[in-house]
């Protein structure tokens, strides 16, 4: 029996599971911690790598890493870390991507040009603050890569052998801001402009289902992705599929047969893991609203939920706008959270509980609405995420989203949809392997759909409040 490991590097820990190949059953999994920050070592990411892997990694016959996106890894001419990763989720950034679209021409330009407009997550941003915030350090870069991109290198024994070509692939190239999904290639006169004239080296793009190399210890090691495209894959989306992920950040992305270009910003024209597309709209703000509630209230997320059911749909026009960390979408990255609509007769627990689920999924549903806009076909919403595990979230998604919601059993799909990769390399085929999906729970929307417009409602009004501010 041939067997896959995929390994799921995100914000938080490092995931890896061992499947069987063929049918994408998970034998054993194990997980490390990641420092917390938005700028932590890339060496940490290593070590919790291994960590989680001993034991798994050496009973593989191939491997596949799909990482958080966006983070920025510079390194010296020794393969050395010039200074700690930048991540997604650090804001510092924002004031770049701004400039950077003024100076060239406006979001149409970089629409056209890499399929995204620049926001702070993107490491094209990032490379403009080091530039100009840390231009001792952006001396010292001599080549930048990815998360997903620096650990697939360690794998196959960079830095210590200098002969190892570091790779990336489209789905995490294309989360870059100088690397084009219309044309499959790098737009390196954008990477110079925002890194003030510097041309650092970039990971060569490997072909979905291409083997980048080996392990030491001799495993094939494939070209792994971001973890929204190793989601994707995990999950096995079809046509009219739209994934909604509840993690710390929300994401809204599906499957296109063509790339896109919003120039609006809302959208992300990524790539997929498979030689398709990802349209992708991302919120900062998603399971961390719900963990800040429990934390307020004193309860647990169980506790929330029971609170939450205890206050009528809509909180009797108790409303909390969830923008804890800024936001992405919309675009307020200096924003901040606040409660709207509070009477002496719905300052209570049970409100402000069920205000934070509903707040969560509006916003998420405006992230929604952006590939709805665009034309992009919707028949279902698959659930996924730490949040998507409470049976509340899931009735209150498919009112406020109006479509039916799928919620498959609890699985880390990234690091599965990593190890799919794997399989698919390891077995050369010309389709990623047919792997079973197992669904948990289904809620169809309401016929009439009038609560989740009536909550949706209410909503807006509060969040263009916040705009006439």
């Amino acid at each position: 029996m041939a067997t896959v490991a995929g390994v799921d590097s995100s914000t938080q820990s490092c995931k890896v599971v061992l499947c069987d190949a063929d049918t994408g059953e998970i034998l054993d999994e194990a997980r490390a911690p990641h420092p917390d920050g938005t700028a932590v070592p890339a060496e940490s990411w290593w070590q919790a790598l291994c960590s989680a892997g001993d034991g798994l990694l050496d009973r593989a016959d191939a491997v596949a890493v799909a990482g958080q996106q966006h983070g920025l890894v510079a390194l010296d001419a020794d393969g050395h870390p010039v200074r700690d990763a930048l991540l997604w989720n650090d804001i510092r950034s924002a004031d770049a991507a701004e400039e950077l679209i003024t100076e060239l021409g406006g979001p149409q330009m970089w629409a056209d040009a890499v399929g995204s407009v620049p926001l702070a997550a993107f490491t094209v941003a990032k490379l403009r603050w080091l530039a100009d915030h840390e231009p001792e350090h952006a001396d010292r870069t001599h080549r930048v890569l990815l998360p997903h991109d620096y650990l697939t290198w360690r794998l196959r024994g960079g830095p210590s052998d200098h002969t190892v070509e570091p790779t990336t692939d489209r789905g995490d190239a294309s989360g870059t801001g100088y690397w084009s999904p219309a044309t499959g290639r790098y737009r390196k006169d954008l990477l110079a402009h925002a890194f003030r004239g510097r041309t650092p080296e970039l990971p060569r793009v490997a072909g979905p289902a291409e083997a980048v190399g080996r392990t030491p210890a001799g495993a094939l090691v494939a070209a792994g992705t971001g973890d929204n495209a190793g989601a994707a894959l995990g999950l096995g989306i079809a046509d009219g599929d739209v994934v909604i992920s509840l993690g710390t950040s929300g994401t809204a992305y599906t499957r296109a047969a063509a790339p896109s270009a919003d120039a609006t910003g809302a959208i992300a024209g990524f790539a997929d893991a498979t030689g398709a597309f990802l349209p992708l709209v991302c919120t900062l703000n998603a399971a961390r609203v719900l963990d800040a509630a429990a934390e307020l209230l004193g309860v647990d997320l169980a506790g929330l939920e029971t609170l939450a059911r205890q206050a009528p749909p809509g909180s009797e026009g108790v409303v909390m706008l969830p923008y804890l960390s800024g936001e992405r979408t919309p675009n307020l990255p200096h924003a901040t959270g606040s409660l709207h609509g509070l009477r002496p007769e719905t300052l209570r627990p049970s409100h402000i509980a069920r205000a934070a689920v509903e707040g969560m999924l509006c916003n998420v549903a405006d992230a929604l609405d952006h590939l709805r806009i665009v034309g992009i076909p919707m028949q279902r919403v698959l659930l996924i995420g730490g949040a998507a595990r409470s049976a509340l979230v899931a009735e209150l998604a498919a009112q406020i989203f109006g479509l039916t919601v799928t919620v498959p059993k609890p699985n880390e799909y990234v690091a599965l949809g990593a190890a799919r990769q794997a399989a698919w390399t390891l077995g050369g085929d010309a389709q990623p392997p047919r792997w079973p999906a197992h669904t948990l729970a289904e809620v169809r929307s309401p016929s009439d759909g009038g609560i989740g417009r009536r909550i949706r409602t209410t909503y807006e009004s509060a969040r263009q409040a916040l705009y006439a501010r």
